[in-house]
C-alpha cells in the first residue's frame, strides 16, 4: 500500500472535502480530506490504481491537487 499526502486548492467548505473523499473511495482509495488543512491523505494499492489516477479523480471533481 502506498500512502501520500497532497495539498488541495479550491475547497470552500467541509462538503467539498467529503465529496473528494467519496469520489476517491468509489475509485478504491482510502482517503481523508481536511478542509481546515487543505490537505488530502490517501492510501491505495499501486497495483490497482496509479497515483495519477488518484489525482485525476480530484481534478475531475473540480479541485487542484499539488
Amino acid at each position: 500500500m502506498t500512502k501520500k499526502t497532497f495539498k488541495i486548492d479550491g475547497m470552500h467548505c467541509t462538503s467539498c472535502a467529503l465529496m473528494i473523499e467519496s469520489d476517491l473511495e468509489d475509485a478504491g482509495v482510502k482517503a481523508i480530506c481536511s478542509y481546515a488543512k487543505q490537505t488530502l491523505e490517501v492510501e491505495f494499492d499501486e497495483k490497482k490504481i496509479r497515483e495519477q489516477a488518484v489525482k485525476d479523480v480530484v481534478v475531475k471533481a473540480g479541485y487542484q491537487i499539488g
